[in-house]
């Protein structure tokens, strides 16, 4: 099943009916240990509406409370070899090469709410920074008690020439206002995510398409459950935490994004976030 968040309300949708729910505690209802037999009981008591895809029209907010977003890099070899390519001129290409063979994965902070959009909206490149890309990825959510219980579209908008520079830029390359964004929904199900799930990503200039590509998550070298194992040894999230798994698709190193581009990425099963370039 599929949450959805508006401004007032979190929409339910299961086997295509939709249900309708006022949250005033949106963390508590998804930092659940069993969500989605939670889930299931509650729209079992309540009446389905008429056209509940009509509520869906329009700019929705990230499937998230309180939570922060956090990430993994360099999960797949595509993903080594640009942050390879993009850092040989300032030496810094071996430590992406070192972190994909070892045991300990990289993992950093996002976001928060704050930096965070929803589907519809506008995603930030920065100011300071001449190569600009989004990166496409299947974004979990795991509860307090450490259990992956959803999954999300994440995008995580990434400034390749700040991080090119020193791979010590890499919070300023990846953290700032609207660096990220999560959506459609939280799709929460009885069954991990099929590992062979496809992602695919296009991205469209006045709009033509400019880039497309797609892959399957079964590529990610790391496991979800060792990434979500090292996140929680020394940190705990009291609400529950987003993580987003590392990226496999990544644009051509002659591709930057521009203002008013259209990022659409779709992952099986869980949906397609769009968002907008802001300018």
């Amino acid at each position: 099943m599929k949450l959805y968040r508006t401004q007032s309300n979190v929409i339910i949708k299961h086997e295509g009916l939709y249900y309708v729910r006022t949250i005033s505690d949106y963390d508590a209802l998804i930092n659940q240990d069993d969500l989605y037999t939670n889930l299931l009981k509650s729209i079992s008591e309540m009446s389905s509406v008429a056209n509940g895809e009509m509520l869906l029209t329009g700019h929705l907010l990230p499937p998230m409370g309180t939570q922060e977003i956090w990430a993994a890099g360099v999960t797949y070899l595509k993903s080594r070899e640009a942050r390879m390519e993009e850092a040989e001129a300032s030496g810094g290409s071996d430590f992406y090469m070192k972190v994909y063979d070892a045991v300990r994965p990289e993992l950093f902070f996002k976001a928060t709410t704050q930096r965070t959009v929803g589907h519809g909206s506008k995603v930030r490149i920065r100011k300071d920074s001449t190569w600009n890309v989004p990166e496409p990825e299947l974004t979990l959510f795991i509860n307090s008690a450490g259990k992956i219980v959803g999954y999300t579209v994440g995008n995580d908008m990434s400034s390749r020439s700040i991080e090119g520079e020193n791979p010590l830029y890499l919070p300023q390359a990846k953290s700032y206002d609207g660096c990220a964004a999560i959506g459609p929904c939280l799709y929460v199900a009885e069954q991990a995510i099929d590992a062979d799930a496809i992602i695919t990503m296009e991205i469209k200039r006045s709009s033509h398409s400019v880039y497309k590509d797609s892959v399957s998550i079964n590529r990610m070298k790391r496991k979800h459950d060792e990434l979500v194992s090292f996140l929680f040894s020394e940190c705990s999230f009291p609400q529950g935490v987003f993580l987003m798994t590392g990226t496999c698709l990544v644009p051509p190193n002659d591709f930057t994004l521009s203002a008013h581009d259209e990022i659409i990425i779709s992952i099986d099963s869980i949906g397609t976030l769009i968002n907008y370039v802001s300018e």
